[in-house]
């Protein structure tokens, strides 16, 4: 008897809070806000403090970050008020900056898991989750209907809360993180590239791969380089250890850059590597929208599973302004009033395979 199950990958956005910078309704505000916020991160790593500048781009800042002080102190008080700074380089004190965090609405956290609820994933990747008690709650608690009995997250390399899960109806077997593979002395994934085995009711095995690429964030040449040795990285795991030509493997995510680009092509073009996207018209294929719609989320298969494949598709009624960008032909759920009640920025990516 065949059997149809559903891959899915979503970024939901965090599922219970949000960063405060990253939930503007105004998104190349966030984006310039971001882009300080990296900036300050390098000044507060150097040897000799530049005070104006630091003090500038803190007070621009501050409504969205703080400063987590260990011992020393960066700054000087009055009070409870900040007036100056106190250190005069980074071997003055310890500490750095996080993103200040604020609670969704019931709204919010209903239309994520109607995105969810919608595309009826038998197993999905989730990026950008702040943690698995998060994960558990938000499975148990807000996706009733769907039943997903298993549910896995390891915290990656990004301190913002923003790490890859999997949500699966069917057992999780094996898992391995990559979050200690290294370049020199930097970390090679900026969240994880998580490695997890499922078990299929067939009795065969699926092997997932999570991912979550390096933003666009920053500087364009550090970034592009960050994101092809990522790429080139998991296409080295997989031809390394796997049979892509008879394994079923699939690698979900959200790879922050498009089809076309040098970054990606190293993994886009591994052999016996498909991506289910490309079943669709090029018009169709857009999973986010920043000055154009682009695809930038992500279910490769193996040959195995690309010659299994049904139907495919990209649920965008979450997107606050979907209705903007298509003219009216895609509707946004009527349960989204304004921008900080989106499910998200992004499309979920769906694929349905007969076995």
């Amino acid at each position: 008897m065949s059997q149809h199950f559903i891959i899915g990958s979503f970024n939901c956005h965090n599922l219970f809070e949000r960063s405060k910078l990253l939930n503007l309704s105004n998104n190349q505000k966030g984006v310039n806000l971001l882009e300080k916020a990296a900036i300050l991160k390098e000044e507060l790593c150097k040897k000799s403090y530049d005070a104006q500048k630091i003090m500038s781009l803190y007070n621009e800042l501050k409504s969205y970050i703080d400063i987590v002080e260990i011992w020393g102190k960066l700054f000087k008080r009055k009070g409870y008020a900040i007036v100056g700074l106190e250190a005069k380089g980074v071997d003055d004190w310890y500490g750095y900056p996080i993103l200040k965090r604020e609670n969704f609405t019931d709204a919010t956290i209903k239309n994520t898991a109607r995105v969810i609820s919608n595309i009826n994933s038998d197993i999905i990747c989730v990026v950008e989750v702040e943690n698995r008690p998060a994960l558990e709650k938000f499975s148990h608690e807000c996706l009733q209907t769907s039943k997903y009995y298993y549910n896995m997250l390891i915290d990656g390399n990004d301190n913002r809360g923003i790490d890859v899960g999997i949500l699966s109806r069917f057992e999780i077997g094996m898992m391995k993180s990559n979050i200690h593979l290294k370049k020199g002395k930097s970390h090679i994934f900026s969240r994880d590239c998580l490695e997890v085995e499922i078990l299929l009711p067939s009795g065969k095995k699926l092997w997932m791969f999570l991912n979550h690429f390096k933003s666009k964030l920053g500087d364009k040449r550090e970034g592009d380089a960050r994101r092809k040795l990522q790429a080139m990285t998991v296409s080295e795991i997989l031809t390394s250890r796997y049979d892509l030509k008879n394994d079923l493997v699939v690698v979900a995510g959200d790879f922050n850059d498009t089809p076309d680009s040098p970054s990606l092509k190293p993994l886009l073009e591994t052999p016996n590597l498909f991506d289910v996207l490309q079943n669709l018209q090029p018009e169709e294929r857009w999973t986010y929208f920043y000055k154009s719609p682009q695809q930038i989320d992500y279910i490769l298969v193996s040959r195995p599973l690309h010659s299994i494949l049904k139907r495919v598709g990209v649920e965008r009624g979450g997107i606050y302004n979907v209705e903007k960008v298509t003219k009216g032909a895609i509707k946004r759920y009527t349960t989204i009033t304004k921008t900080t009640e989106a499910a998200s920025d992004h499309g979920a990516v769906w694929a349905e395979f007969e076995i």
